[in-house]
């Protein structure tokens, strides 16, 4: 593929809610542009932009694919993300490396959760937004409706560069406001506007040229006194205006059936900004801020946003150039890791296949094959520079299942291959659970899991069951008390004896603590430490549950050992099994974790969020509104929240989120503590 500078690049994302077009609109530019020579279609799975197995085998977007779309000396960088909410940290990624976005509205749909989402984060990355209300040939589409439903919950103001002519069957193609044109079919037939739609056509360019307008100040003047602006100049303003102000232009299409092609590329072409435009980005250095422009003679800075790991090519790292230039055959230096990487062939990604080129330019987007320690949210610059660029904050994945391999030889492999899944997957995360001895995996939802299980199987071999988490319980006591055990074990030749007498009380501020108060030798001190080894090998394994033993004192004040017999491993027996009796008569109660826990929803969903939360045993501490939107603070059980992600997000059409973090142990009620010992000797019975 041959270069493009700065200039000639534009990295736009496209981003919506599920099923609003964006890989078949992506399909329509390849095929428009010439370099598909058919349009692919999503249930065959012959489109460019979803090739992985899995989005063949779901029929929708998992990741985002970087198509670069070439036209009239440009090229257009279109990263097409996923719009299924359990994919959201594919989007935030594509985000961090874009220079616009296009969301797309669906005609029948309108407003949806995931265009709500999509627009919010396009905020907070301060891009600037273009609008396509697409599937404009579908059964009730409507393009007023569709617009008149975003507009309603956003403070963005959406003006209309184009018209559809005609709606549902009857869409014929678009009428452009800028030129004053009417595109038949994918719009490469140019005719005058046809008389119906002249005066709805003259109005809509008025608020159109007005917007315009308002980009530049020496615009603004020449509309006041000429009460026009030619096409050239509209379209100065437009560009201006879309990167200054709240200003949305919006365009219409049917994408999977080429209708309006022509006038959308036409539109990105000459209103996207170029990295030239957008902001300076801020790195950190070893001797300060440093403040990049998208520059082939600045010092070198290359964004790492997104990495794959491949059976057959092996790992792909896909960056984008914010500062410099990337060369084939060079090295470079991974900031974050302190460490050089070998850069072998830069390649320009196109769907699956990936086109070699020499060098890639400030600005533009590529991938390396084979980095070894390169993980997502890197910089990729030089040893003098040690340039950081920012990573942008993903959403805490709080959605959790525990793993188990299938084989032993996926055990072998289990903790590498989760690590490398979340490498790079920033919305997933794992850990091991001491207390419960499972493994979790932590992501945004089912889907998202089922993915990332799957992806484990395909791409490193290796295989998982899928288990319900436990929660990570604790067993306390509540008073003192005392008991002895006598270990005595005679088998020809010297035997095994040790007696232990100790008296066990809760504390407070620490775990454990174990005194030797043992007056007149009767038991030598050099056994007090298997006691203890024997004591602690309990409290890891729990008494009345199984679960692990916390904030207690243990005192041994007597015992008895024999000059022959008495051996360590006795004591540690008679330790173990005294503490385990003292325990049971010391009142032993269950402690559960209790989460903070911050829910957003919109207002609409306030009441039916309160009364689920009574039935979860919450606390709620505060309520707020911000926005329209309705915040609760409460704490709630561990045990209650497991699944609170896909109960959330039915309750609120998806549009409720929350965050949850620890924040403290508190007692389990005795009829659910019951329940949960009886439960858990179950499955411990069931293991044996």
């Amino acid at each position: 593929m041959k270069e493009f500078s700065t200039a000639s690049v534009r990295n736009i994302a496209l981003a919506s809610h599920s099923n609003s077009g964006k890989t078949m609109l992506t399909e329509a530019f390849l095929y428009f542009t010439g370099a598909t020579t058919r349009l692919g279609k999503i249930e065959d799975g012959t489109t460019v932009s979803d090739f992985d197995d899995e989005e063949h085998r779901r029929g929708i977007s998992l990741f985002t694919s970087v198509i670069p779309v070439l036209y009239k000396d440009l090229k257009l960088n279109l990263l097409d993300t996923p719009g299924y909410s359990d994919f959201v940290g594919e989007v935030i990624s594509a985000m961090r490396v874009a220079d616009s976005v296009l969301i797309l509205v669906d005609s029948v749909g309108g407003m949806e959760v995931g265009t709500e989402t999509a627009m919010n984060y396009a905020a907070k990355f301060n891009l600037p937004m273009f609008m396509v209300i697409n599937k404009m040939d579908r059964e009730n589409a409507s393009f007023q409706k569709a617009l008149a439903s975003v507009q309603e919950q956003t403070d963005y103001r959406l003006i209309p560069m184009q018209l559809p002519w005609g709606e549902k069957a009857d869409f014929k193609g678009v009428i452009d406001l800028i030129s004053m044109k009417a595109y038949q079919g994918d719009g490469k037939t140019v005719v005058e506007i046809p008389a119906e739609y002249k005066a709805e056509a003259e109005e809509a360019r008025l608020k159109l040229i007005e917007a315009a307008a308002e980009g530049e100040d020496s615009l603004l003047e020449k509309y006041f006194e000429n009460g026009d602006l030619t096409t050239e100049e509209a379209l100065q303003g437009l560009h201006k205006a879309i990167q200054v102000s709240n200003v949305i232009p919006v365009m219409v299409a049917a994408g999977g059936h080429m209708i309006g092609i022509a006038p959308m590329l036409e539109a990105l072409s000459k209103l996207a900004p170029s990295p030239l435009e957008r902001p300076t980005v801020t790195a950190q250095s070893p001797k300060g801020e440093v403040e990049l422009t998208a520059d082939d003679s600045g010092p070198l800075a290359a964004y790492v946003w997104k990495t794959t790991a491949d059976p057959f090519v092996g790992k792909q790292t896909f960056f984008r150039v914010f500062s410099g230039v990337m060369s084939s055959d060079s090295r470079a230096w991974n900031a974050n890791k302190g460490e050089e990487e070998r850069l072998a062939g830069m390649q320009i990604p196109f769907g699956k296949e990936n086109l070699p080129v020499s060098v890639i330019h400030s600005g533009d987007i590529g991938t390396v094959a084979k980095l070894s320690l390169t993980t997502t949210g890197d910089t990729l610059t030089t040893k003098e520079q040690s340039l950081i660029l920012p990573m942008p904050e993903y959403p805490a994945p709080l959605y959790r299942v525990a793993v188990s391999p299938k084989t032993q030889s996926d055990a072998a492999k289990l903790s590498t291959t989760l690590t490398r899944l979340c490498e790079e997957d920033l919305t997933l995360s794992w850990h091991m659970e001491a207390a419960t001895r499972q493994t979790l995996l932590f992501g945004m939802g089912d889907q998202h899991i089922d993915v990332a299980v799957r992806r484990a199987e395909q791409k490193f071999q290796m295989s998982m069951n899928l288990l319900e988490p436990k929660v990570p319980y604790e067993e306390h006591i509540t008073k003192e008390a005392s008991a002895m055990y006598r270990h005595k074990k005679q088998t020809g030749g010297s035997g095994q004896f040790g007696e232990v007498h100790l008296k066990v009380f809760p504390i407070k501020d620490e775990e454990f603590s174990f005194s030797n108060d043992v007056f007149g030798g009767a038991i030598s001190s050099s056994y007090m430490a298997p006691i203890e080894k024997g004591i602690r090998s309990v409290m890891k394994e729990g008494v009345v549950a199984g679960y692990p033993v916390h904030n207690v004192g243990v005192s041994v004040f007597d015992g008895k050992e024999h000059p022959v017999d008495s051996k360590p491993i006795a004591f540690e027996i008679a330790g173990r099994e005294a503490f385990k009796l003292a325990f049971k008569d010391a009142n032993p109660v269950l402690y559960e974790p209790i989460m903070k826990v911050t829910i957003v929803v919109p207002e609409a969903n306030m009441g039916d969020i309160l009364g689920d939360l009574n039935t979860r045993r919450a606390r709620v501490q505060g309520m707020d509104t911000e926005k329209g939107r309705s915040v609760v603070t409460a704490t709630v059980p561990l045990a209650e929240m497991l699944r609170y992600t896909t109960t959330l997000r039915s309750m609120t059409g998806g549009r409720g989120h929350f965050s949850m973090e620890f924040d403290h142990y508190d007692l389990v009620p005795t009829h659910l503590a019951q329940e949960i010992i009886e439960a858990r000797q179950k499955e411990l019975k069931e293991e044996e």
